[in-house]
């Protein structure tokens, strides 16, 4: 480290605050938060980094600067502030450049109300954004159909209406408008229906149902009935749409969800807003990994950006990460049950349905990038050195100790190549003895491949276990590859994986990628094995009783057996057409054996 990075280390306070790293160019790389500073940026040239990227930042910083606040979630503030601002290199980043809509209350007479793209500072509220569209164009077809708003854009002074300047359009005959424009409607009466829709576009739909519901049972007090049943109609279409919003117990207010899923570069972050048990926003980001970021470290991050987006109400934030001590003035919960449980499982079906999506979109756009994530995340799961581009799997056969047979399967790029799948019969081995047989397969697999010089897999799976594993292991020491290629078992359950000289097993995500290769793999080498093992036995049982006569050998009952499908047809079918096949002489021999039976 720099004599002069030691200095200014050694005058940073231990402080909550943020920290800037930069290069010889005077470029900002990265910006971090912490709890104390000094500690924090301490560690960065004390400790032993596991990510080379870390390795790398490290290497490339020339100055420091600092900047204390008063709490961490202050500090989480500016943090993500200075991120936006500066993009440093080594930062991660939201993969979010849209210009989401919000829902306005135009101040102005008589306001409308309306969507728009473009917050402006004239008096007017603004409700959003909405990261769904669709949602709020639901609202707003909801507010239209229960309150008859005005949607032209005339100047509606008290002193345009009273020079009767305007006539009343297709709105008002169709019952849509009151006619505030020719004075049919005063402000005090279009005013309550603003309380209403805002109340409805903060998620307190109930308390807008309720003053409906007031409302209705005066009017039929009164012997209104008409408008009473007008009344009745805009409760039922509240309560259809609150009843499609409304995921969870309306107990719950004013409450943030955030879960997270991640892949080897990529994290997809879920975030639902809730008021009134309604989730009133919801949206997904990409958030792009530099350092190889915990969720801990990006949850926090994302959260505080989403809060600003679309309101900061809520106290409480659900998740299934702690990150309380980045936001120690919130309640964090990680819920265990309950509707709040529920919540939780929804926001992470919500993230991990966009990763999926995007892993789909991927592999149709940029095959190549599907194949290297796939790679490193199996590198990663399995604890290789290099990406697994070339894999072969072994799989025993045998049916009660007798016709032993084995299949290798080969993947390359976690695709099948099936030109290259090989089967073997067992040789050396007799009985049912499925060690012997799989050291025997390996030995024979890649003593030939060295021999002819081919190239050699980079991940070897063996189908059966501890056992098996051990097995395969005693062949690969004998041709000099331990530590050539990495070799793994694999238990009955998939999630259970061996290495050698290792009687714990690794346990890998169920979600996991490495795992659905690897389950891939085993079935299709359980299925090459199997139909050689079927089509072994079949040709042993048809071509037995051909075999056992004198002057036909296997390869002639192999003739006979593919072209007329079985002994039955052999016998059968005329001179000529056997004579086809096998030629006079074995044709004579034959037939002398049939008319003797």
């Amino acid at each position: 480290m720099f004599d002069h990075l030691k200095d200014k280390i050694r005058a940073i306070p231990n402080k909550p605050g943020i920290y800037q790293y930069f290069d010889k160019t005077g470029k900002i790389i990265y910006v971090g938060k912490a709890k104390d500073l000094k500690k924090r940026v301490s560690s960065y040239f004390t400790k032993t980094h596991d990510s080379a990227k870390t390795m790398i930042l490290v290497r490339k910083i020339q100055d420091i600067k600092y900047l204390v606040v008063d709490t961490e979630v202050d500090a989480l503030l500016l943090e993500n502030n200075l991120i936006k601002k500066y993009q440093p290199k080594y930062n991660i980043m939201l993969k979010d450049d849209k210009t989401y809509p919000w829902i306005v209350v135009k101040n102005e007479p008589f306001p409308r109300v309306f969507k728009t793209r473009r917050v402006i500072k004239d008096g007017s509220t603004y409700y959003g954004p909405y990261a769904s569209v669709k949602m709020l164009y639901t609202l707003l077809d909801l507010i239209k159909e229960v309150y008859p708003l005005r949607t032209c854009s005339l100047n509606l002074s008290q002193e345009a209406i009273a020079a009767k300047k305007y006539k009343v359009c297709l709105e008002y005959h169709i019952g849509n408008c009151k006619g505030a424009c020719i004075g049919e409607e005063s402000e005090a009466e279009y005013g309550q229906y603003l309380d209403d829709i805002k109340n409805i576009l903060k998620g307190n739909i109930q308390s807008v149902i309720k003053a409906l519901k007031n409302w209705m049972n005066d009017l039929a007090a009164q012997m209104r009935f008409e408008e009473a049943n007008e009344i009745k109609e805009k409760i039922r279409l509240l309560e259809g749409y609150y009843a499609k919003s409304a995921v969870v117990s309306p107990t719950i207010h004013n409450v943030d969800v955030i879960t997270m899923v991640e892949d080897d570069k990529m994290a997809y972050v879920n975030y639902l807003k809730l008021n009134n048990g309604a989730i009133i926003h919801g949206h997904t980001v990409e958030v792009k990994k530099k350092l190889d970021e915990s969720p801990e470290e990006i949850l926090p991050l994302v959260l505080v950006e989403m809060r600003q987006r679309f309101g900061e109400e809520g106290k409480e934030i659900i998740t299934d990460v702690n990150i309380q001590e980045d936001l120690p003035h919130f309640n964090i919960t990680i819920p265990q049950r309950g509707d709040k449980k529920s919540l939780l499982e929804l926001s992470q079906r919500n993230a991990k349905f966009y990763m999926l999506e995007k892993h789909k979109q991927e592999k149709v756009k940029n095959p190549d990038r599907h194949i290297e994530r796939i790679m490193e995340t199996m590198k990663k799961d399995l604890r290789m050195n290099d990406w697994p581009r070339h894999i072969e799997c072994f799989d025993n056969s045998n049916f009660q100790g007798t016709n032993a047979v084995a299949a290798c399967v080969v993947f390359k790029d976690a695709k099948p190549s099936k030109k290259d799948y090989r089967h073997f019969n067992i040789k050396t081995v007799t009985g049912p003895d499925d060690f012997a047989s799989m050291e025997e397969v390996i030995y024979r697999r890649y003593s030939r491949l060295l021999r002819e010089d081919e190239p050699l897999p980079q991940l070897v799976i063996i189908d059966g276990g501890k056992g098996q594993l051990s097995s395969a292991m005693k062949s690969i020491e004998k041709l000099g590859l331990r530590g050539e290629i990495t070799v793994v078992g694999i238990a009955k359950k998939l999630e259970e994986i061996y290495y050698p000289g290792d009687s714990i097993p690794i346990y890998i995500d169920k979600r996991s990628e490495t795992l659905k290769v690897i389950q891939h793999l085993r079935n299709e080498a359980h299925r090459f094995g199997i139909t050689h093992h079927r089509n072994k036995r079949s040709k042993n049982a048809l071509g037995t009783e051909l075999t056992n006569i004198e002057g036909i050998g296997e390869r002639t009952a192999e003739l006979l057996i593919q072209e007329f499908r079985s002994v039955k047809r052999v016998k059968e079918a005329s001179e000529a057409e056997i004579i086809s096949v096998i030629g006079p002489a074995k044709t004579k021999v034959l037939l002398d054996y049939f008319s003797k039976e």
